[in-house]
This record gives structure tokens, sequence and C-alpha cells, in this order.
């Protein structure tokens, strides 16, 4: 059984942290596969690898690039993971979930997620945003919810209500900042999945019918847990792909066409998320 990690053990890594940057921000970002570009805009960072980190594990996927980058964006200090780690990896939630548990201590009381998904509603295309509404975390469903196991409560409630998991201020905010850029930002409904086998053509149907807009393998638990710990929570979801509904397709879906097509929407997001952060001091 894999190492159940104590309040102790965040404050400690949060004060190994403490001790190697200036910066104490309040706001934190999770960058999804592709989008490591997005922390480059970041000028005099201190940059911690995922390797100097006690208890932190670093992806072996392409596309993460495993990191802690910590400094100044438009004004306000942020705290960035440029890469996480994933379920499928063979981590174990608690692990997977640390890096979020350790920014709480670390004082940060803002969450911004943002993943690669694939897209499950008809109308949306490779290359659409789209703000996460609420979710669907089908492996907590399972029984391999985050939140299990003996409960700290200075950690959070042993039950949480999750019915404002994502925040309904910060979603106003991005949906106003993106009108006002002329973009389309889609609003819809994230379903989590263990991964890392894409979906079946039956399993995307049925992700429809339960009433999923995208999908991916990642974000769900880590919104679960900032906001266990009382955080606030924003999530974007880029539209990598279509998932194939269809039997005998003659087109799979791919990683490298993750990456490729997450690459391109660098720029859109990136230009939300700085609109966000310029208007940060409307929900603070």
């Amino acid at each position: 059984m894999k190492k159940q990690f104590s309040r102790q053990d965040y404050e400690n890594i949060a004060a190994f942290i403490a001790e190697r940057t200036q910066y104490r921000p309040k706001i934190a970002l999770v960058l999804g596969s592709g989008y490591s570009d997005f922390a480059e805009a970041i000028a005099d960072a201190d940059i911690l690898p995922y390797g100097q980190i006690p208890g932190f594990v670093r992806s072996t996927v392409v596309g993460h690039s495993g990191q802690l980058v910590i400094g100044a964006l438009d004004g306000h200090e942020v705290m960035i993971m440029q890469g996480r780690v994933h379920y499928y990896e063979g981590f174990s939630l608690e692990e997977v979930t640390l890096p979020i548990r350790v920014m709480r201590a670390f004082g940060i009381d803002t969450l911004i997620l943002s993943n690669a998904a694939g897209g499950l509603n008809p109308a949306y295309r490779p290359g659409d945003l789209m703000l996460i509404e609420d979710q669907i975390n089908l492996v907590g469903m399972v029984g391999n919810n985050p939140l299990m196991g003996p409960n700290d409560p200075a950690l959070g409630p042993r039950f949480p209500g999750m019915s404002a998991l994502y925040d309904r201020r910060l979603r106003e905010l991005a949906i106003d900042v993106a009108a006002k850029l002329k973009q389309t930002l889609h609003r819809g409904v994230y379903i989590g999945l263990s991964g890392p086998a894409f979906e079946t053509p039956a399993e995307v149907r049925f992700l429809r019918l339960i009433g999923g807009d995208a999908t991916g393998m990642s974000t769900t638990n880590e919104a679960v847990v900032a906001r266990h710990s009382g955080m606030r929570v924003l999530g974007f979801s880029g539209i990598t792909n279509v998932a194939i509904d269809a039997i005998d397709s003659k087109r799979e879906t791919s990683h490298e066409e993750v990456l490729e097509t997450g690459a391109v929407l660098v720029p859109r997001l990136t230009a939300i998320l700085r609109g966000v952060l310029a208007r940060w001091d409307e929900v603070s």
C-alpha cells in the first residue's frame, strides 16, 4: 500500500518550496498536455523541477515538462505546474493530487485547471475551448475517490459538498473576457476517466448519454481535492480531438494529435487566462 501523506507532510513540502522562492502567490495554474509554453510568459521565474521537490513524482508522458514555475504575470504572482502526473501512470490518487494539497499549505486559494480533452458534444471541433461548468468524476464514482481513507478535519470536511465545484464568479469573468476578445468559449460538462486507452465508440455514446461535453484523463480529482481544501476552482478544456463514435472508423485518436492541437490552442488559452488575471481584482 502506498504511503498516506499527512498534513505535516504537506506543510513541510510547502516550506521547502517557500525557502526557494521570493514569491508568495495566491493563484495556481495546472497546465495540461501541450500547454507548457504558457509558463514561458513569466519573467524572472523561480523554477523547481519536480524531481527536486520532496514527495513530488514526475510525469512519464510526453508534453508534460515536470517543473514548478513561480513568478509574476500581469501584475499577479502565480504558481504554475508545468505538467501534471496521471492516475494511469501507476501513481496513487494521493500522489496525483499531492501538489494540490501542497499548494493549499503554501497559501494558494484559487486553482485554475486546464486539460486537453476529447470532444463529446457534436458541435465541438478540434481547436475549440470549453469552460468547465461542472464535472463527472467516473474514477471517483467507481470507488477511487481521492478523498477516500482517514480524513483530517484540518484539511477539509469528511463529506464536502460539490454542488458549486467550479466557482461561479470566476466562470462569469472568464466568459466576459472571452467575449471581449471575440473568442468562442463553449460551456460544458467534463468527464474524467482513468485512461490511458482512448474511448471505444460505445463508451463515447455512453458518455454523451450521461451528459458529457468533453472527456479526458485528468482534472477531476485535482478539482475535488482543491474544493475539499477550500480553494476556488476554474477549469478549461482544450478540445484536441473529436471522440470517435462509429464502429470500424478508419480514424484513430492519438496522443500526437492531442499534442499538435494543444500547441495550436496555447495562444487562445493564454489570451483568456491573461485577460482573467488582468481583471483579478474584480473577483478577489
